[in-house]
């Protein structure tokens, strides 16, 4: 039975300007002790999450924060007490960090968090550290030297997560697409997802799986291994109810705004999505009406950031 006892807590995810985010080693005597976590700690009553944020991060590490965002809410239950960690990024900070309480530190690249043993809460965390605040969706192209031209030209403006979706097409001509797109994301460690089946996408090397949301219904476990990123298509909460059951690494969540494609669609609006995004296990992606102007305020709603196909794929 789970405990009545409920924290909100305020955590950040402090950056130096090696991009390199700090973590501390919890005390042996701890509640999970010996385990690395990011700084932070409980909100008093009355007070703000960005006051909390400051004050801890002055007890703990001595620093004082000059800027901060939103970067990910997680609920999590544990047997003896339900936590909310109110995550917030801090790329700007007075003072060197140092362990006031005798908290061992270190500096990591959020790519090697993974090796570390964290709190189970922690995982969406770590998540939304390692994937960047833009992702592609392929759309519509002429030939190959034309997908090649826009993938290209993604790239070039900064998009480092892309998924490949392609109409019905020979398996010979969609192996030749995945060639194409590893060739070009590979030197700029952007990261490749094939939304295709399970066995289409055992066939190739990709990063990772996008489910659209039939798929995703038709899974009754994860279908990947977890080394591998999985995304999932979610337009409402019985779908993302089947993403949190089977442990998907994010989400995108759909259709936010009205789109060029579906004028008339119903659309989630920015309330509903943010109600859905703190049901949500892992980060998510709005996608639906999606452009960089649109970026300040989906991390605002609680989004990790925006999906899009027009507002990426044009060259």
């Amino acid at each position: 039975m789970l405990s009545s006892e409920y924290m909100h807590v305020a955590v950040g995810a402090i950056f130096n300007n090696q991009a390199k985010v700090l973590i501390a080693q919890r005390a042996k005597r701890s509640h999970q002790g010996g385990l690395w976590e990011f700084p932070g700690g409980k909100l008093k009553p009355g007070e703000s999450v960005q006051a909390a944020l400051a004050r801890e991060l002055e007890e703990e590490l001595g620093i004082r924060v000059q800027q901060s965002a939103p970067l990910i809410r997680v609920h999590h239950d544990y047997t003896d007490k339900r936590v909310l960690l109110d995550v917030w990024g801090v790329r700007r900070f007075d003072g060197s960090p140092t362990g006031r309480q005798g908290q061992p530190l270190c500096w990591v690249d959020p790519v090697t968090l993974d090796k570390r043993i964290f709190p189970q809460a922690d995982g969406p965390i770590i998540k939304a550290l390692q994937l960047p605040h833009e992702y592609l969706i392929t759309g519509a192209y002429k030939d190959m030297a034309d997908f090649s031209l826009r993938l290209q030209a993604a790239l070039d403006r900064g998009i480092r997560l892309l998924q490949l979706r392609a109409g019905p097409a020979e398996a010979d001509e969609y192996a030749a697409l995945v060639r194409q797109a590893l060739e070009r994301c590979r030197p700029y460690a952007a990261k490749l997802l094939l939304n295709t089946s399970v066995d289409t996408f055992a066939q190739h090397q990709a990063d990772g799986l996008h489910l659209n949301s039939e798929r995703l219904m038709a899974c009754d476990k994860r279908p990947i291994a977890q080394y591998k990123w999985l995304c999932a298509s979610v337009h409402n909460e019985t779908e993302l109810a089947q993403a949190n059951k089977i442990d998907v690494d994010f989400i995108m969540l759909s259709p936010v705004l009205p789109t060029q494609s579906h004028p008339g669609a119903p659309t989630l609006g920015w309330d509903r999505f943010y109600t859905l995004t703190e049901k949500s296990r892992s980060p998510v992606f709005a996608l639906g009406g999606m452009d960089s102007s649109q970026l300040t305020l989906a991390r605002e709603k609680g989004a990790q950031g925006i999906a899009a196909i027009t507002a990426f794929w044009e060259r």
